[in-house]
Order: C-alpha cells, then structure tokens, then sequence
C-alpha cells in the first residue's frame, strides 16, 4: 500500500522517525482498529488514531450527545448535542484525517454482535464504562486473538494496560469476578475530571500504535495506575492466571456468555420494550431513579421521579402490587434500585437496560 503525495507530507514528521519511518507509516495505513465507545475515553483516542494515519477506524456506539457529556468528550461539540455520537464523532475525524475510512456501528456490543464486529479489525481499544462490556470485549478478544487496548477512569484515577495477547494477561487474570452490582458508582454517580479521559486515552491510543509498529515495550503483563489528583503514576505486574477460564489452558467459557447475568445485573427489559408497553397503555410503575436536575434536563413524561437516595424514606410511594421498570442514565443506579426494592418484598422489578441514554 503506498502513501499519496500528500499523505507523505502530512506525516512527514512520523516518518522521520526511524523506529517508524515510511515503512511503518504504511502498516498504520493498512491497519484497522475498533474504538469501542465514542465517549470520554474513545474521544482522544480516536481523533488521534485517526491523526496518525490508521487506516480504517471502527467506532461503536448507540448513545446520543448531551450536553454533560462535553466536559470530557472532546469529539464532541455544542452544536452537536442531540445528534448521535456516531455522526458527530465521524464528522470531528473526517475534519481531521479525509484519508481515514470511519466505519459504523450503531450498535449496544453485546453477545450476539461482539463476535462479528470485533473480527473485522486488527486491534480492539476498550473505551467502555461499564463491567459487562468489559467483559464482554475481554472474552471475544481473548477468543478471536485480538488485542485490547484497555483503559478505564473514575475520579481523578485511571487505569491502562494491553491485553488478549497470547502470552499474556486478560482481563479477568487481573479482576477474576466482577464486583456486587452498584458497589462502584458510574461517572454519572461519582463524578470524573474531564482531562482524566485524555490522558488515559492517549496512553490506550500509544498502545495501539505500537501494537501495529511492533515496537517498543507494550503493557502488556503491565498495569499502569495514575492519580490526577497527586500527579502520580505507578506501576503493577500483572500475571497470566494459570486458572483464567478465558485465556488459561482448559478455558471454560469457550462462546460468549449473557455478561449482565454474570456481572449480577437485575432482570431487564428493552427501551424499545417500554416504549410498547406504554403505547398499549399497560398498567406498570415507569420509575426514574436519576436527580432532579437530570430529569429536567431529559426525560420520560410517564415516569415517575424518585431519586436513588430518596428510596427508602419514600418506599410508600411506590405501588408494590405494580411490575415496575427503572430507569437512570445507563442503567447503574436503576440496578441498585432494583435489589433494593426486591430485598424490600417488591416482586416484579426490571432494570430498563442502557437507560435513558439508550431511550
């Protein structure tokens, strides 16, 4: 694959360097790379994938853009909001890099599409939020021999390594079991700088590109910790599990599994789901679990709002006689609801799944 006249000037800075070169420039051009998430963590690192030449961006996503999301998704813009982060996000790289090829998956990765999807790209960079997914990526990576780029962030902490490499490490070798659900808040619930993403993404971004140079020393066998907050970074070693039922020598899981149910997450149902059932006029308790000033920003006229933190004084409120949908953001907080009000004689409790940013 050669490089135009005018691709050799735009990364004439690239190929100066030796470790690269133009050689190296090509193998980034024939390259592919999937960004799971358009958000904090995939905003830098596919604007700079895309402005170092790989060839061919795969981008997944379903969500729209908000107006809370711009403090740290910087693919994004003002005028943006409402618009799905699949346009905007391929419209900020087409400004960037005309010479890349953005492809689109306007899809919740999930166990039926993860397989499919992750087997048209060389390497896989994790920008998700939340432990099934995560999951999820791990598995299909370790079973299709891919690499994954994995970083994740909360706070002012972040956290990268490289995994799904053969002679190395996965994701369940370092977090064996996903934690109790709800036990760690969202960056909706607790918050997150918004530089802490551009940083941990660009580290994800670096990984990448070594991966498809083959140069350098990957993080590979390597947990990189850093703290915004005391300008720290350190460093763990990570060991491949022996016992791993992914990556380890007799793997149990051997296909995807339903990654809610293994991570513990409450029974669900589709927003497409609820939005029929509200068309037909079904009798169910529609309960929003967000703050106030979520609700107001977007919301779902039928619902009923009741802060996660107000349930328990206001339990009376809520009809147990009722089959009741939660709903929140993405779908964190409305599963804590949920084992709450099951724990508390509630029969008939579903988590909407994706919340209202899949509504």
């Amino acid at each position: 694959m050669t490089l135009s006249a005018a691709e050799l000037e735009r990364y004439s800075r690239h190929i100066l360097l030796p470790e690269m070169g133009e050689a190296g420039q090509r193998k980034l051009k024939q390259a592919s790379v999937l960004c799971v998430g358009t958000g904090g963590l995939g905003s830098p690192l596919a604007l700079y994938l895309a402005a170092a030449g790989v060839g061919r961006l795969g981008l997944v996503d379903f969500d729209t853009v908000s107006l809370s999301n711009l403090q740290r998704q910087i693919i994004h813009g003002t005028p943006d909001i409402g618009r799905p982060k699949l346009d905007s996000a391929a419209d900020a790289l087409a400004r960037i890099n005309p010479h890349v090829e953005i492809v689109r998956h306007e899809a919740a990765l999930n166990s039926s599409n993860a397989m499919e999807i992750i087997a048209q790209y060389d390497v896989v960079a994790d920008g998700t939020d939340n432990f099934p997914t995560r999951y999820l990526v791990n598995d299909a990576c370790v079973l299709l021999k891919k690499p994954n780029a994995y970083g994740s962030i909360f706070r002012f902490e972040g956290q990268a390594s490289v995994f799904g490499l053969e002679d190395g490490p996965c994701y369940r070798c370092l977090y064996p079991e996903p934690p109790p659900p709800g036990l760690v808040p969202s960056c909706a619930e607790g918050g997150v700088l918004g530089i802490l993403p551009g940083i941990i993404g660009l580290v994800q971004a670096t990984e990448v590109v070594k991966l498809i140079l083959g140069i350098g020393e990957t993080l590979k066998g390597r947990l990189m910790l850093y703290d915004a907050l005391n300008m720290r970074f350190r460093e763990l070693k990570l060991r491949k599990n022996p016992e791993c039922p992914v990556c380890g020598p007799n793997p149990s899981v051997t296909k995807l599994i339903d990654y809610h149910q293994f991570c513990g997450m409450p029974m669900e149902i589709l927003p497409t789901e609820v939005r029929a059932k509200l068309q037909r006029g079904d009798d169910f308790l529609l309960l929003d679990v967000r703050e106030a000033h979520e609700y107001k920003a977007r919301n779902i006229p039928q619902a009923m709002l009741i802060p996660l933190g107000e349930i328990p004084r206001r339990l009376h409120e809520i009809d147990r006689s009722k089959q009741i949908v939660i709903h929140c953001k993405s779908g964190v907080r409305s599963a804590r609801a949920c084992s709450f009000l099951r724990e508390n004689g509630y029969p008939n409790v579903l988590n909407m799944r994706g919340g209202i940013d899949a509504w």
